[in-house]
């Protein structure tokens, strides 16, 4: 490399965003992904003894899926090498991929190609990948936001190690603003930046998880800050709304307004109002609140409030769930507003909640063994101890149904399901009333 290359380079890297500039520069720097390159990985043993395998690395943006990559291969002796999905065709991989075999005939050197958005690649590009990793003429490393099983080729990822990047959480988020306002050398140090409770609470929640959003957010506040007459830097709530173009919400995720929120939303979808169910959702979407709770909790009323009366809602909500462990904000607020809407729209009964009068009698020791009919008969000389003795099979009778006791000795009627007579349940609860009436009767 020449005087001027050097020059134009360090010239580049004084320029470059915040964020790059503070990326990890060794995996002890790397935060919030302990489960792929923390202290005892089989990823980091792996790179000090240069035996890295490919891998495709699956997570939302701003995590460091670019990062842990070229970390890894630099701990390696291997030579790194970096291309675009949305820049790059096959011509270029053809390229690197010769390279990399004159590399190694000449050098024995092993070359670690990173593809970022690997998703972008078509069938054909991906293809050409193939015969260059099974052959371990390069290391391939892959960076994806969408779910790899759905757009990366299966020979692809049967060579690869599929590796889930999660977003980064608050704590996690907390310690690179501390690093990026302290750091002189890479960071704001020199700026001499205080920056106020709220408004680093403020930026942390609207990150959402994404590093590059909280360090490029930062960095517009501090630039565009001017100093006080003793050279600080105060960087208060009204800045930090300017430079990330979001308000904060009167919401405190720790204190009354989360819970009192969750309350009215909640409260909105069993009182079967849709737009206060939304205005709530929306509330909470805004505040930056986790997916995952919202989701718990509709999944929770779903059960409760719903239950029986409509089931499928539970099985919706179950969906609604898992969906929205997979993409993540914003585009969850959709997956998460659906499934409110359902339930809200939903015929409600509470009857299983009758699990809590049952849990009652447990608890004061009510009722005794199980009846001797019901135990289990399915071992030799079960009989011979009455086991299962006299039970009546219900598929043997009309209607699969038979009258016989099913509760143990000391509990008699005591009316834990009270159903109610909205929707699915109604039918179930005639269903049941009508064979016991008559079991004889078609139905």
């Amino acid at each position: 490399m020449s005087f001027f290359d050097r020059k134009r380079e360090k010239w580049q890297r004084l320029r470059a965003p915040l964020a790059d500039r503070m990326r990890p520069r060794t995996l002890d720097e790397i935060v919030g992904q302990d489960h792929i390159v923390g202290p005892d990985s089989l990823l980091r043993r792996a790179a000090r003894q240069d035996q890295l395998v490919s891998l495709i690395l699956y997570g939302p943006p701003g995590t460091g899926k670019t990062t842990i990559a070229e970390v890894l291969a630099h701990e390696t002796k291997s030579h790194f090498e970096k291309l675009n999905a949305v820049m790059s065709g096959v011509g270029d991989l053809r390229r690197v991929i010769g390279e990399a075999e004159e590399r190694l005939g000449l050098h024995q050197e092993q070359t670690v190609l990173f593809i970022d958005e690997v998703h972008r690649f078509n069938k054909a590009q991906q293809d050409a990948l193939l015969p260059a990793v099974e052959k371990g003429v390069l290391t391939f490393m892959g960076a994806t936001t969408e779910n790899p099983f759905f757009t990366v080729i299966n020979p692809l990822i049967s060579r690869s190690r599929v590796l889930e990047v999660h977003p980064l959480s608050e704590c996690h988020l907390q310690l690179l603003l501390k690093r990026a306002l302290t750091d002189d050398e890479r960071g704001l140090g020199a700026y001499q930046a205080e920056i106020d409770d709220d408004a680093k609470d403020h930026l942390v929640q609207v990150a959402g998880g994404d590093a590059r959003v909280l360090l490029n957010a930062l960095e517009l506040a501090v630039q565009t800050t001017p100093p006080a007459s003793d050279k600080t830097r105060r960087i208060d709530l009204d800045i930090i709304e300017q430079a990330l173009q979001r308000r904060a919400p009167n919401y405190d995720r720790q204190g009354d307004a989360h819970y009192d929120t969750i309350s009215a939303f909640i409260k909105s979808m069993r009182g079967s109002d849709p737009d206060a169910t939304l205005y709530w959702l929306a509330r909470m979407v805004e505040a930056g609140e986790d997916p995952r709770f919202i989701a718990r909790r509709i999944l929770i009323h779903a059960a409760e409030d719903v239950g029986l009366a409509n089931p499928e809602a539970l099985v919706l909500a179950t969906a609604a769930a898992e969906a929205t462990e997979r993409v993540g904000f914003p585009e969850a607020r959709i997956i998460l507003a659906e499934a409110a809407l359902y339930i809200a729209l939903s015929p409600k009964s509470n009857s299983a909640l009758g699990i809590d009068l049952a849990l009652r009698d447990v608890r004061a020791g009510k009722g005794g063994a199980v009846p001797a009919h019901l135990r289990d008969a399915h071992y030799d000389g079960a009989s011979a101890l009455g086991r299962g003795v006299n039970y009546q099979y219900p598929h043997s009778h009309p209607n699969g149904w038979v009258a016989q006791k099913y509760l143990p000795d000391g509990i008699d009627a005591p009316g834990y399901f009270s159903p109610s007579n909205q929707g699915r349940e109604a039918e179930l609860v005639e269903r049941l009333q009508n064979i016991r009436r008559d079991p004889t009767e078609k139905r």
